[in-house]
C-alpha cells in the first residue's frame, strides 16, 4: 500500500470515528428534547438513520418535533469552531432541498473539548456558500 493511501485511509478513519461521536451525541441531544417537552413516547422512536439505512438516505438521524412532526437531521461533526467548513454530497443536498421543511443539519464543533450544536434549517443553499470540492478520476 502506498503512503498516500496509508495516510488517506488512517485520515478516513479518524473522520468516521468523529462522525459516528457526533451523531450519538446528536441522539442523546434529540432524545432530550421531546421529554422535555412531556412526549416521552417520541423520544423511544428518534433513529439513526446512518446506521439502519445508510447514507443513501440523505440524512442521519429521524427525530421529531414536540407535535409529532418529522425532523430529519444531518450531523457534521469537528474538532474546531463553528465556522470550520463541511463536505456536502450531492444526495444530502439534493436531500436538503426536496425535504426542507423538516430539514436539519447539526453542526457539532469544539467536540473534543466542549461540545456546542449550531442548527441551520431547511435547504442547505439557502443557507450556506457551496463551492465544487472534488472530483475522482480514474483511468480507462
Amino acid at each position: 500500500m502506498s503512503e498516500w493511501s496509508t495516510r488517506s485511509l488512517s485520515i478516513e478513519a479518524r473522520n468516521q470515528s468523529l462522525g459516528e461521536a457526533g451523531e450519538q451525541f446528536v441522539l442523546n441531544f434529540e432524545r432530550a428534547r421531546p421529554i422535555h417537552a412531556g412526549r416521552d413516547a417520541l423520544a423511544e422512536h428518534i433513529e439513526q438513520v446512518s446506521a439502519t439505512v445508510g447514507p443513501s438516505a440523505g440524512f442521519d438521524i429521524r427525530s421529531f418535533e414536540a407535535s409529532g412532526a418529522d425532523r430529519v437531521i444531518e450531523v457534521k461533526t469537528n474538532k474546531y469552531g463553528k465556522n470550520t467548513p463541511f463536505f456536502v454530497s450531492p444526495n444530502e443536498l439534493r436531500f436538503s432541498r426536496d425535504n426542507a421543511a423538516h430539514y436539519f443539519l447539526y453542526q457539532i464543533f469544539r467536540f473534543r473539548s466542549g461540545p456546542r450544536v449550531f442548527a441551520l434549517q431547511g435547504h442547505l443553499a439557502e443557507s450556506c456558500v457551496l463551492a465544487p470540492s472534488a472530483f475522482v478520476a480514474r483511468p480507462f
